[in-house]
């Protein structure tokens, strides 16, 4: 009798029903793939591996095979700090690291040692991801942080591999969506070996569907250090400098352009900020550098490219020059380089992005009124005044050009 004939009734036809779902919506997947892969070549690498589906005969391995998966790029510098210390307890460990997105594929590249492994998270299919299991073969999987998907659970219990997730956290908004698919989230949930969540708030809300919550550890974005050659960096061209650097921080659709749209009004009115500022954006996504461009000339201003910088850093330039940060694995540079910084994410019902890295860098942020997915962490900043929440991009700009 498998896993699944001992399942009720309606869980069963529930997993068969997602199960089924899943696999008609491969095609959908395949095509989203090969356009995001147009301005992101990262996403068609390896494209067959997203459906359990290798090519490549592993080497025989003696010690343990620990698979973590990191979906994205803020997931897999999370993963980094476990990494460390899982490679610390357990040194004949071989690492498996999986991944969603193309950002979090190539910072996960930066994690591998010899005789490691990587691979796309496998589509949540039944066969994909027993062929997933079949082919690495790991001791033990960890989520890192929110990847609950219902059939790889489902697997990982049938073939009995522990399946755990690490510095979870689940925000108000998840929960409640997660209870409107309470048919399919909580047997997921409960499914898992072990949780161990970031806050108690976040263990209360995983427990509420059903997860097995063992403990409470706190967030491991707390433990990861900056990158000093880029601090030293960012600082050095500071230091040449004359005007103060307001940095948008990891921002999203829709809020560059209630941003740019203040600052043409104020150009247009010639109400410029004393003192006079330069506006640095870090778009949170690498396929949107080429349209927040756009969007910035549209505006009337011109654009200076990371990209386009040379080993001396930006130069100093007037207020109708905006710097546009595309590269990817800098934001350690960008926060030393600015005077203060607004949180991407926050402006926009996103739930905020990192906030916690801008602290460790020492640059204080303005933060919108949407934060639930860092909800502890920017509270603490708050409260400690290395951040200051605002209403809205209007009130934004007047907290930073105060602290200037």
């Amino acid at each position: 009798m498998t896993q699944l004939d001992k399942l009720g009734g309606l869980e069963r036809l529930t997993l068969l029903a997602y199960g089924v779902l899943m696999r008609s919506l491969q095609p959908l997947l395949r095509r989203k793939l090969t356009r995001r892969g147009v301005q992101e070549p990262g996403y068609l690498h390896a494209v067959d591996e997203r459906f359990g589906h290798y090519s490549d005969q592993l080497p025989a391995h003696r010690g343990p095979t620990v698979w973590v998966h990191a979906v994205s790029l803020g997931e897999t510098r999370a993963a980094a700090v476990l990494v460390a210390a899982l490679r610390a307890q357990l040194p004949g460990m071989r690492l498996l690291l999986t991944h969603g997105t193309a950002t979090g594929r190539a910072e996960g590249a930066k994690l591998l040692q010899p005789g490691d492994l990587q691979s796309w998270q496998p589509w949540d299919t039944p066969a994909a991801a027993r062929r997933f299991l079949a082919h690495f073969k790991p001791s033990i999987g960890i989520l890192m942080e929110t990847e609950i998907w219902p059939n790889l659970v489902h697997v990982c219990r049938q073939q009995g591999v522990p399946l755990v997730l690490a510095n979870a956290r689940l925000s108000d908004k998840s929960l409640r969506q997660s209870r409107q698919l309470a048919w399919l989230a909580k047997p997921a949930f409960a499914g898992l070996t072990a949780v161990w969540a970031q806050t108690a708030a976040d263990a209360q809300r995983l427990s509420q569907l059903g997860a097995p919550v063992r403990a409470i550890f706190g967030n491991l974005k707390f433990d990861a250090a900056p990158d000093a050659a880029q601090l030293e960096r960012g600082r050095h061209w500071r230091a040449g400098l004359k005007r103060p650097v307001l940095m948008f921080a990891s921002s999203r659709e829709g809020e560059e352009l209630q941003l740019l749209h203040i600052l043409r009004a104020a150009k247009a009115s010639g109400d410029q900020p004393t003192p006079p500022v330069q506006w640095l954006i870090v778009p949170r996504h690498p396929q949107r550098f080429d349209e927040v461009a756009l969007l910035i000339e549209a505006q009337g201003f011109a654009v200076s490219r990371r990209s386009h910088w040379d080993a001396a850093g930006p130069r100093d330039s007037d207020a109708s020059t905006i710097w546009l940060g595309d590269s990817l694995g800098e934001m350690a540079l960008y926060f030393a380089l600015a005077d203060a910084a607004l949180l991407g994410g926050s402006f926009e019902p996103l739930g905020g992005q990192n906030l916690i890295e801008a602290a460790a860098f020492g640059c204080p942020i303005v933060m919108g009124p949407h934060t639930f997915n860092f909800a502890e962490a920017s509270a603490q900043a708050e409260a400690a005044g290395a951040a200051q929440r605002v209403a809205d991009m209007d009130g934004a700009l007047d907290q930073a050009l105060a602290w200037l």
